[in-house]
């Protein structure tokens, strides 16, 4: 509610207008449009006004969001545009601590949640992706089993159950990674006490019973290709362009490209510090023309941010990429500009089977294109080498009674 104390002291009110003052400042270097910083500063002045003339101190609101509803409620005002105005107002207020924090006591599914995705950073050291991906594991079966009040219910029967309709709704490579993360979830719980035994041997594996689709792969032309054609002519473009340079020619996963910082870039040493999975740390060379796409983009598309990011969004607010599928969209766009879009579902990965594949053709051993590519086991490099079908030909023995066809 919209509510006052009655003050027992000196006026706490803060000087909101020099606070509105910095709030657009804010969002001058955050990238907003002029036109955007003062239709958001008139906004925000007609609900000071409106406070001011009501005879309400801000310092003593005991529910801020009921004030701006109050505020709304009159039906000139156009609610949406005001009310985002106004939210983002307040949580800049409370980022300078001119408003106290807002303290919700979290549920015991929100807490046992948060305290499973906090073992996985500090005590398994997994990537922010790897925790994602995992979370959602955990979160639907949190829901699905009302855990923890629930926990004495949940057998093994009951998890087959739940593996078994998942399944029904998904693809098999989601499902697998689902049952991952259950493991992992059921272990935690098990080991926090949540429920009594270690249920992680009940999630049932998942197989592959269609033939896995080959992966799409690029010729060195048509990579040469999908490059020329990329738009140039504005910032995004510019950004866009430096990222396929990072796929195509040092065979960068999406989470990496996002991950890139710019201290991650050593000019004086031609090498690029890559963050990889499972918090691995690679240096590769930075290749002259990767390295020139990546200053002509800093130079003149990327513009000022506090962000350390290599990599902004083109649209305000100006922040580091978030997702690694805006990488694969990136990709996508590039090889529909060129007219080079295989048939089915393709995103940034097509670059790194098509480096791998080049590689191959030139002689490159599994074990040195395992290095460039950065894996860790030599089988995951063995999986790319079915994409060379011609490498594969040339070794390919002929069917008894049957003509080789070249």
């Amino acid at each position: 509610m919209c509510e006052q104390q009655s003050p027992s002291g000196p006026s706490c009110e803060p000087d909101l207008d020099q606070h509105l003052a910095a709030f657009v400042t804010s969002l001058a270097r955050a990238g907003y449009a002029e036109k955007t910083q003062r239709d958001k500063a008139r906004r925000i002045t007609l609900f000071l006004q409106w406070m001011r003339e009501a005879g309400i101190r801000l310092c003593e609101v005991d529910d801020v969001d009921a004030c701006i509803d109050t505020f709304l409620a009159h039906p000139a005002r156009r609610r949406y545009n005001h009310r985002c105005a106004l939210q983002a107002f307040m949580a800049y207020l409370r980022e300078v601590e001119v408003l106290p924090q807002h303290s919700v006591e979290p549920s015991a599914a929100a807490a046992l949640c948060q305290d499973y995705l906090a073992h996985l950073q500090t005590q398994q050291g997994l990537s922010a992706h790897s925790i994602a991906a995992y979370s959602l594991s955990a979160r639907g079966f949190i829901a699905a089993m009302r855990l923890p009040e629930d926990a004495p219910d949940v057998d093994a029967s009951a998890i087959r159950r739940y593996v078994v309709d998942a399944s029904q709704q998904h693809a098999v490579a989601t499902v697998k990674l689902c049952a991952a993360g259950l493991r992992s979830f059921l272990r935690f719980c098990f080991l926090r006490g949540v429920i009594a035994s270690d249920l992680s041997p009940a999630v049932p594996s998942i197989g592959r019973w269609q033939r896995k689709p080959m992966p799409a792969v690029l010729t060195d032309a048509a990579i040469e290709c999908v490059l020329a054609a990329a738009d140039r002519s504005c910032a995004r473009g510019l950004r866009d362009f430096a990222v396929l340079q990072l796929l195509a020619r040092l065979g960068l996963r999406a989470s990496e490209v996002i991950a890139l910082r710019l201290e991650d870039l050593h000019w004086e040493h031609g090498e690029i510090l890559v963050r990889g999975k499972g918090d691995q740390l690679d240096r590769l060379p930075l290749l002259q023309e990767v390295g020139e796409s990546i200053v002509q983009y800093l130079r003149e598309a990327r513009g000022g941010s506090e962000s350390r990011s290599l990599f902004l969004s083109h649209t305000a607010p100006r922040r580091g990429l978030q997702d690694p599928a805006t990488v694969s969209a990136i990709a996508h766009r590039a090889l529909e500009r060129a007219g080079l879009l295989p048939s089915g579902r393709v995103g940034a990965h097509i670059f790194r089977y098509s480096l791998a594949t080049r590689l191959l053709r030139h002689g490159a051993s599994l074990s040195e294109i395992a290095q460039v590519l950065r894996h860790r086991r030599i089988e995951t490099t063995r999986e790319y080498a079915k994409v060379d079908l011609e490498g594969l030909r040339c070794i390919a023995q002929a069917w008894p009674g049957m003509e080789v066809v070249q």
